[in-house]
């Protein structure tokens, strides 16, 4: 589209994983069974902890937000991603790219907040573990997991009003499988510098901040097992927190590098995105639920319970 003499882009064209029409079927089949496992096991949590009548601690509240948040971001993704594999046409509009752009920014803020709250969660019941129903009660579980989605809105909306005020000439070729701000910023015609002002800003302060707490957390989570000296004790807490910790340090790790380093289109960058917004979803209900006891005692009730006929 033309307005006076400056042409506007009004869509983009997702370059996605491959060209390779076979190697196109094998990433669909593979990312559809990922998607459908991540849906199943992030769905199962919730129907698990909300149909329990045992499962009202703290961490099974923080993993019911993390499992909803988790399908979310999985589909906002995936879908498109799926789609564009098996389409010769694989444009997106303007409206659709920046609305994808911004629900991913929301998705990943919230997650990264929400981590680090499981995480401060953990410190208060093995640190403090007889202040941990007054410190981590109702009022302040909801308190935080509100800022959290908060924070995620506000991060999202912001960016994405200063990207939308960019102008897009072309050319209109986005080297991802997906619009997200990094490889989309650099086809701007006009002067993106508060964008990536922003952006830089949101990663040090939201990004590095949530994983200093998440970290600090952890370390202070250790110090304490090693006082310990039940060797069970230990073990069960290393544990619990080392699983924990290898699903924040690679979402965290993943998605900083991503959005704090200039695209440019390789494959580090694609794998990347692929374990952040695609690898981490299905990962999350796994290691955190099949880690909790309480849930795994309350999946085995429903697994266990036998349907009753009525007439």
């Amino acid at each position: 589209m033309e307005a006076g003499n400056r042409t506007t882009v009004t869509a983009f064209v997702l370059l996605g994983l491959s060209n390779n029409p076979l190697i196109q079927g094998v990433l669909f089949v593979l990312f559809l069974v990922i998607y459908l496992l991540t849906l199943t096991g992030n769905l199962l949590v919730l129907l698990v902890i909300s149909t329990d009548s045992h499962l009202h601690s703290p961490m099974c509240f923080f993993l019911r937000h993390l499992s909803f948040l988790d399908a979310f971001y999985s589909s906002i993704i995936v879908p498109k991603l799926l789609e564009n594999l098996l389409s010769k046409k694989k444009t997106i509009s303007l409206l659709e790219c920046f609305t994808q752009i911004s629900l991913v920014i929301l998705s990943g803020a919230a997650e990264a907040c929400l981590l680090a709250v499981m995480a401060y969660d953990r410190f208060q019941a093995v640190c403090h573990p007889l202040l941990y129903i007054v410190a981590m009660n109702r009022k302040v579980c909801t308190g935080l997991v509100g800022a959290s989605w908060a924070i995620g809105m506000g991060t999202g909306l912001v960016n994405t009003i200063l990207l939308a005020q960019q102008h897009f000439c072309g050319p209109n070729l986005v080297h991802s499988f997906a619009c997200e701000l990094p490889p989309v910023l650099p086809l701007a015609c006009s002067d993106p510098h508060i964008s990536i002002a922003t952006i830089l800003t949101t990663m040090v302060v939201l990004g590095l901040g949530t994983f200093v707490l998440s970290l600090g957390s952890y370390t202070r989570i250790i110090t304490t097992a090693l006082r310990i000296n039940s060797a069970t004790g230990r073990s069960k807490i290393f544990s619990t927190c080392s699983s924990h910790f290898l699903v924040v340090t690679i979402f965290y790790g993943s998605g900083v590098f991503r959005y704090m380093t200039p695209a440019s289109g390789s494959a580090l960058e694609q794998v990347l995105s692929v374990q952040y917004s695609v690898v981490t979803p299905l990962l999350n209900p796994l290691i955190y639920s099949l880690k909790n006891q309480e849930v795994k005692a309350a999946l085995r009730r429903m697994l266990a319970r036998k349907p009753r006929l009525t007439f």
